[in-house]
């Protein structure tokens, strides 16, 4: 089935109920269901007509707004690709996505096109469209006249809708190709973790929920911030919106959540009207949770554990941790994520990171499985689990078989409580194991961040020696620090102004540069 189909019937059922809330140039534009839809298809309608077809891909360079879901839901419609990619990356990493994508489109804001000027490998995309008047471009309105293009592409399960390119720090971007069928599977294990309920309002942050919020027939408002760097959001806007829209549910990182809670909390000001904030994206600590909680004193706080390849995986409220599992984390076991997700099969594997596992059977998996308590690698599998990479670049070091079944290799490592509740160590790579022992990124940063005064925190071997990073909003006491941290042998606890964060979400530590701070 299509995903344009869908929205189709959404817009069926919906009619007039707000599709899409946005603040463009500083006043308030709000879409219907039906309008959308509309303008979906008239989008189609001119895209189709000049040239872009079923398979065709389309360069995507565009921020959240009513524009870029119409745009989408135009491609949908008419079996065409989008394609998306991080161009603050730098011009080198978006020049090797090109090349690897081969777009037939380009479609972006008006800023978006002047890297056109600066980046020849877009100049020779065939066609660009823009949201704007911009020379050499074809103008994507909303508010277009003409026909409309009534048909919907016959899509199946395996038919290409969306092509993402991960960052590019090292080596050749990898580009993750999601089907019509992935992104309705996805759709279903996002209804269900996130408590979707028709007809009522989402603050969305990642633009794959909107997508999700209008399949599940909910308003999505986009917030008034500059969400290429979530954790420098001036906050002020986006509460606005909070007090303008009858908004009750919320999803976003933690650097997001950070930004309007503390605004909350130093104006000594409270959000009383949102029911459930979902915090993910990046790994959510507990102070993240309870700093939410503080700001949205209504509202059940949950955290949820995915990936670009898997989301979700798995989710706790703040509600269901106990006294003892924060003790838990305060002692260096890593960081409670949650039960996995009903959709979702997941295993903690023999840690072989950095080696392929290739094709396995039934018993050589069930050997490589560990029991309760045990760390190794995380794998997932299931319907909403990625399974297929672009021209399968990076299938061998990211994937392997068990008979015809496709597990996903997520990188990080972890182990499964008695309860079947699953608890992050962190990223593989970044695993520290020397003479002293295994020691792994989460059970530190966990720990030393629940020590009053602590921003952020992080672990990482230099030059044979276990260095702590720490980002304090204050001066904190080294004596407490190692006191609480004994188990841990750290060589130095070194304070720095900030710890290098990804530019997506702004809330997952970035180690390669990290390393090469410290390195100095």
């Amino acid at each position: 089935m299509n995903i344009a189909e869908i929205l189709c019937a959404q817009s069926r059922e919906r009619g007039d109920l707000l599709a899409l809330i946005e603040t463009h140039r500083r006043r308030d534009r709000i879409l219907s269901f039906r309008a959308l839809e509309s303008a979906g298809e008239r989008i189609a309608a001119c895209i189709n007509r000049e040239g872009i077809g079923a398979g065709d891909r389309v360069l995507i360079l565009h921020p959240m707004s009513s524009e870029l879901y119409a745009f989408l839901i135009a491609l949908f419609r008419i079996g065409a690709v989008g394609v998306f990619l991080d161009p603050s990356a730098g011009r080198e990493y978006v020049e090797r996505c090109l090349r690897i994508a081969a777009p037939k489109a380009f479609f972006g804001s008006a800023s978006a096109h002047m890297l056109r000027l600066r980046i020849p490998q877009l100049r020779r995309i065939p066609l660009a469209f823009c949201s704007a008047r911009v020379p050499r471009s074809t103008l994507i309105s909303l508010n277009s006249d003409g026909p409309g293009f009534p048909a919907i592409f016959p899509a199946d399960e395996n038919t290409p809708a969306l092509i993402t390119f991960t960052s590019g720090s090292t080596g050749e971007p990898k580009a993750a190709l999601r089907t019509h069928g992935f992104l309705l599977a996805q759709h279903r294990a996002l209804q269900a973790s996130l408590k979707h309920r028709p007809g009522t309002t989402d603050l969305t942050t990642l633009p794959i929920f909107v997508l999700a919020n209008l399949a599940s027939g909910i308003t999505s408002v986009i917030p008034d911030a500059d969400m290429r760097r979530p954790g420098c959001i001036a906050a002020q806007p986006v509460l606005r919106q909070l007090e303008r829209w009858p908004i009750t549910t919320m999803a976003a990182s933690p650097a997001f959540i950070s930004r309007l809670a503390s605004e909350c909390i130093s104006s000594q000001s409270r959000i009383r009207i949102v029911e459930r904030v979902c915090i993910g994206g990046a790994p959510v600590f507990p102070e993240d949770m309870r700093q939410a909680r503080d700001a949205f004193p209504n509202a059940e706080i949950a955290a949820v554990y995915g990936s670009t390849e898997a989301e979700p995986m798995a989710e706790i409220c703040l509600a269901s941790i106990g006294q003892d599992d924060f003790v838990d984390m305060a002692q260096g076991r890593g960081l409670l994520a949650g039960p996995p997700v009903p959709s979702i099969d997941l295993c903690i594997i023999r840690n072989c990171h950095g080696k392929a596992i290739g094709q396995l059977d039934e018993g050589q998996f069930a050997a490589m499985c560990l029991g309760r308590e045990l760390v190794g690698e995380i794998v997932v599998s299931g319907d909403h689990v990625l399974t297929a990479d672009l021209h399968g670049d990076g299938d061998a070091e990211t994937k392997f078989r068990v008979n015809d079944t496709v597990w996903r290799r997520t990188g990080d490592l972890g182990w499964m409580d008695r309860a079947g509740r699953l608890w992050l160590m962190g990223r593989a790579a970044a695993a520290i194991d020397d003479e002293r022992g295994a020691l792994y990124p989460f059970t530190v940063e966990c720990a030393v961040r629940q020590i009053p005064g602590i921003r952020r925190a992080a672990i990482l071997p230099v030059n044979g020696r276990r260095i702590l990073a720490v980002e304090a909003h204050s001066a904190a006491a080294i004596d407490l620090i190692r006191s609480t941290l004994a188990w841990a042998h750290l060589d130095e606890v070194r304070f720095v102004r900030a710890i290098p964060m990804d530019r997506r979400h702004n809330s997952k530590v970035d180690y390669p540069a990290l390393h090469g701070l410290l390195a100095k």
